[in-house]
């Protein structure tokens, strides 16, 4: 579904928002069925944890980077919608996808529990200017339902926040507990914040609860302070050939491909890209 202006100027205001009902409902139930290509199904994985004993090493144990060598996952990445809401909240449409990341969590795998966080300590080199208008969009979607026993992200709105500094970027008390907001919902429900905003991950509350979600951050062109994932060390990976091939030129360029009418454009530059994508359409370029 496309954003609203209301809804945009909610994440302004409160620097997030949660939108049910924001993926397909036929894209997102192929993104669930290829899910069980990448991380075990909640029924495999509770039947005999130890064999999946690689989610117990951290938190972070659950992610996978893109690309995914699955179609249905890879196209979530560039969904329209999405694009479109980056571009209308950074006001640009010169932007950059800096990170993608597919995120399997399993109850009882390891302690989920964190510190009230801001994002921008692995976003950025610097710290975010939050006078000026925003140059970053951080997303999660959920590809999962998640209720209250689920280990939803918390997330505190802005206004509870205005009053402390950018720096630290972890908090050391829990004085914020009672001001988050649980990111809740169906499948295919979104939040988007700004990496400046406080939020946290939390436990599960039932004994056979899992979480799917799929995080996409976009970044204004421009800043090498700013980013964390470099597309080209992403490049040789099994799928990665496909999902560009499948990207129109807008969504390529979201990974630092050129675009159509770049001075990188030749007779042989377009060649030889066609002949390492031989499934992209060259078209475009010409």
């Amino acid at each position: 579904m496309q954003l609203t202006e209301a809804h945009l100027a909610d994440l302004r205001t409160h620097g997030y928002i949660i939108v049910e009902g924001f993926a397909d409902p036929a894209e997102l139930k192929a993104a669930q069925d290829a899910l069980w290509t990448l991380f075990p199904t909640p029924e495999a994985y509770f039947a005999d944890p130890a064999v999946h004993a690689k989610f117990a090493k951290s938190q972070f144990a659950g992610i996978k980077l893109f690309p995914y060598n699955t179609p249905a996952i890879d196209a979530l990445v560039t969904n329209p919608d999405l694009v479109d809401a980056a571009e209308r909240f950074l006001g640009t449409d010169d932007l950059e996808i800096y990170k993608v990341e597919l995120w399997a969590k399993y109850a009882g795998a390891i302690d989920y529990d964190q510190a009230m966080h801001r994002d921008y300590g692995n976003h950025t080199i610097v710290t975010p200017d939050t006078d000026l208008p925003p140059v970053q969009m951080t997303t999660f979607m959920l590809l999962s339902d998640v209720g209250p026993d689920d280990g939803p992200t918390h997330i505190v709105p802005v206004e509870h926040t205005a009053d402390i500094a950018i720096s630290p970027m972890l908090l050391g008390d829990t004085s914020l507990h009672d001001k988050a907001v649980p990111f809740t919902g169906p499948a295919g429900t979104i939040l988007i914040y700004s990496p400046h905003v406080f939020h946290r991950g939390t436990n599960f509350r039932r004994a056979d609860a899992s979480r799917f979600v799929v995080s996409v951050d976009f970044n204004v062109r421009g800043a090498p302070w700013r980013g964390k994932m470099s597309w080209p060390d992403r490049a040789l990976y099994p799928g990665w050939t496909d999902a560009l091939a499948a990207m129109s030129p807008r969504a390529r360029r979201l990974f630092g491909f050129p675009a159509p009418g770049d001075a990188y454009w030749t007779p042989r530059t377009r060649a030889d890209v066609g002949a390492r994508y031989p499934a992209m359409d060259m078209t475009p370029y010409r």
